[in-house]
């Protein structure tokens, strides 16, 4: 097979289940993990023949995908803030909105402080990220699930950065250590909001770092807001992602925890989605 047809064979298996244009960008991601080779070079080679084991390995990546396994978790990696991170089952997938709050963190206090650190980890995408960018400054990533916090350490040998990780649940954790940052991405999606989510997320992402009960879905932002009065410096930035439905309440947990300068940030889809709150200096 060559290019063109192993193209053309993502294409009609997939584009059920993502659409075409989104099945086309699955396959030249596919092919050049596979393949070692950049988009430009895949459209150049697509009618050079292909070995039986590079065609057989292409296929085998689509065989994975059409059971909806997202293609991060079937090439085991993918791209955040410009870095490579190893992704499995244990974490969740970065997200744009993400890269777009770690954007923002990096901006904010570049230069300005010496410690972070980031609660509910996962992959580690958000401090190895902030480190990689800020390497003078100190951070720690705290998580729940000792799986995830594997996937977050080998990400951090990966990005060759030092990074403190604590295995705790923030819900039941208490620590005298003082930080200047705080930040967070918890679980913030209501259970009642699954059936917005597409499957191949709700069928191969660990639903213990999406999901909340609709009864209390606010609280990891309470708990972290607490914490975050104890634990930050004076002048301590407290950074969340948040569920752009309940950007209201969110807001108030920290107005209510007498945090100042609040700011809401839209996402790039115009959603509101991030949250910056200051102690007092």
């Amino acid at each position: 097979m060559n290019i063109k047809e192993l193209e053309q064979e993502f294409i009609q298996n997939l584009s059920q289940l993502y659409g075409p244009d989104e099945a086309k960008s699955i396959f030249y991601l596919s092919a050049s993990n596979i393949l070692k080779l950049n988009y430009s070079e895949l459209i150049i080679k697509k009618d050079k023949p292909l070995s039986d084991n590079d065609s057989a390995s292409v296929l085998k990546i689509l065989a994975d995908l059409k059971t909806s396994k997202p293609v991060q978790q079937v090439l085991g990696e993918t791209l955040f803030y410009n870095l490579t991170f190893k992704v499995n089952e244990h974490v969740l997938i970065p997200r744009p909105e993400t890269e777009e709050l770690t954007d923002w963190i990096i901006k904010e206090i570049r230069d300005k402080k010496h410690s972070l650190l980031d609660i509910g980890t996962g992959s580690g995408c958000i401090p190895v990220s902030i480190k990689k960018n800020l390497p003078s400054l100190d951070v720690s990533a705290l998580d729940i699930s000792a799986d995830a916090l594997q996937v977050a350490k080998a990400n951090a040998i990966l990005n060759a950065v030092e990074i403190n990780f604590i295995e705790a649940d923030i819900l039941a954790f208490s620590d005298g250590e003082k930080y200047d940052v705080i930040v967070s991405n918890p679980p913030y999606i209501r259970k009642s909001e699954k059936g917005n989510m597409h499957e191949n997320v709700l069928a191969h992402e660990p639903h213990l770092a999406l999901f909340v009960d609709d009864k209390n879905p606010l609280i990891f932002y309470e708990a972290i807001a607490e914490f975050a009065t104890k634990n930050l410096n004076p002048d301590g930035y407290l950074f969340f992602e948040i569920n752009e439905n309940l950007w209201s309440e969110t807001l108030q947990v920290l107005i209510d925890k007498r945090f100042k300068n609040i700011e809401l940030r839209k996402d790039m889809q115009g959603k509101d989605r991030m949250i910056m709150a200051r102690t007092n200096p």
